[in-house]
């Protein structure tokens, strides 16, 4: 993912990761579990997207064995915070 198209959609640097989708009118950012999407979709927060940084082992579409808890952030306006912990 390039640094540009992160920018544009305001995803904060310590929250990148290699993919990026538009869903819903939301930003998600990542190997996210397909359960905390449904969540953000049902509850439709005031936020712009939603990131699991990094490529965790064993996350949706990751090779290797989950070694422990992936923390969701939401972001908005250059701000994030915890969302999640699948």
């Amino acid at each position: 993912m390039t640094y540009a198209v992160l920018k544009h959609f305001n995803v904060a640097s310590g929250c990148k990761s290699c993919h990026l989708a538009l869903w819903g009118g939301y930003v998600v950012v990542g190997h996210i579990p397909i359960e905390d999407i449904d969540r953000l979709l049902a509850e439709r927060p005031d936020v712009e997207g939603i990131t699991l940084p990094g490529m965790p082992p064993g996350s949706p579409g990751m090779p290797g064995e989950k070694s422990g808890e992936w923390k969701i952030y939401a972001f908005k306006n250059g701000r994030v915070w915890l969302y999640a912990v699948s």
